[in-house]
């Protein structure tokens, strides 16, 4: 083993803990959030203040009261619960389709060149312009809904999968076949641990997009 070489056993440790060097690198101080929370308030509350309407720019101290109203409404609960349970569906829905889809195209060059020209298209058109198409197609209800949800967040998976996939050294393959290796012990013992990162920042992406697709 050359000077420069590292063992294979020990190469997916090393990119862990340089991933966890870098998150603890970047991570901002609670006392930087709370600095930025107080320059926010007193902007809101000057804009506010010019504004003179409630109605239109509300001070934080009013909204904050009626934050408090809305969180005590039974009603309100209610209505939010209704709303989690179609973004979790929805959400399901995306990580069901986007990840084996992902898994698909990222190791495999056929698959890759059968969907990626109709996956490249679909996630191009503006999700409202589907809205029509969703009610003619499920009504009214949760369908239309759980479609968008579903629609916006399987794109950010299925791409954030391949990224995944892609990025993992050609070197745990060859070793692995060299050791006689199976294609679902690659799948499990490789492809699924090396992608992880990638696959749960495409599942927070899917998961914001998800709550900003809510009609």
């Amino acid at each position: 083993m050359e000077q420069n070489e590292r063992p294979l056993s020990t190469a997916d440790n090393t990119r862990y803990k340089v991933i966890s060097e870098e998150k603890e690198k970047y991570r901002i101080p609670r006392l930087y959030w709370l600095a930025s929370l107080g320059i926010v308030a007193a902007i809101w509350q000057v804009a506010a203040y010019y504004t003179a309407s409630e109605l239109l720019l509300p001070n934080p101290y009013v909204t904050l009261q009626a934050l408090i109203q809305a969180i005590c409404d039974p009603e309100i609960l209610v209505n939010l619960a209704i709303t989690m349970r179609r973004v979790l569906t929805g959400f399901a829905y995306a990580a069901l389709i986007g990840i084996p889809l992902g898994y698909m195209m990222g190791y495999s060059t056929v698959a890759m060149r059968m969907l990626d020209p109709l996956i490249s298209s679909l996630r191009q058109v503006p999700i409202m312009a589907w809205v029509p198409l969703t009610i003619v197609w499920f009504g009214l209800g949760d369908g239309p809904t759980i479609f968008l949800i579903t629609f916006a967040g399987v794109f950010p998976v299925i791409l954030n999968t391949i990224a995944g996939v892609q990025s993992i050294s050609q070197d745990y393959y060859h070793a692995a076949r060299s050791m006689g290796a199976r294609p679902w012990s690659i799948l499990s013992s490789i492809i699924v641990p090396g992608s992880l990162p990638d696959i749960l920042t495409g599942l927070r992406i899917a998961l914001s997009a998800g709550w900003m697709s809510v009609i």
